[in-house]
């Protein structure tokens, strides 16, 4: 009897320790998904991404970066979208990122944005517009 409840004690343990959470910071480096990569980046209390590629980022030429032609904002379509920081706002709350933004250089919108580690080197996260259900999911890999 005394080796069973032992035998449990001790899988509820190791269990205990795969459900625990990542550190915060951990979401700090460079990701990539099938079409981008970024750099997500410390700002303050929260994280923001900057885009350091992407299937669409470049003109005919595979050299020159597209310009930020769909923004709202007049004054910013002359800028170019390689290296722009297209992700702001993530907060970190109870094992998640929470309350970011994405700015969408594909069509000048702003999505909410959410994400979670899967493990150290897995990130899923979820654009939405209104509420999570409605949207799109990237799962990245770190890179090393």
């Amino acid at each position: 009897m005394k080796k069973t409840i032992l035998a449990l004690f001790t899988m509820l343990l190791s269990l205990a320790s795969f459900a625990q959470k990542l550190p915060a910071d951990q979401i700090i480096g460079v990701w990539k998904c099938d079409d981008y990569k970024i750099e997500v980046f410390k700002a303050g209390n929260t994280y923001s991404a900057k885009l350091l590629w992407s299937k669409k980022m470049f003109e005919t030429d595979g050299k020159t970066s597209k310009k930020d032609i769909k923004n709202p904002d007049e004054k910013l379509r002359n800028r170019s979208v390689q290296g722009l920081t297209h992700i702001t706002g993530l907060v970190y709350k109870d094992g998640e990122y929470v309350d970011g933004k994405l700015y969408s250089i594909q069509d000048g919108n702003t999505y909410s944005l959410k994400g979670k580690l899967k493990s150290r080197n897995d990130l899923e996260t979820r654009g939405y517009k209104g509420i999570p259900m409605v949207g799109k999911s990237f799962k990245w890999k770190r890179v090393q």
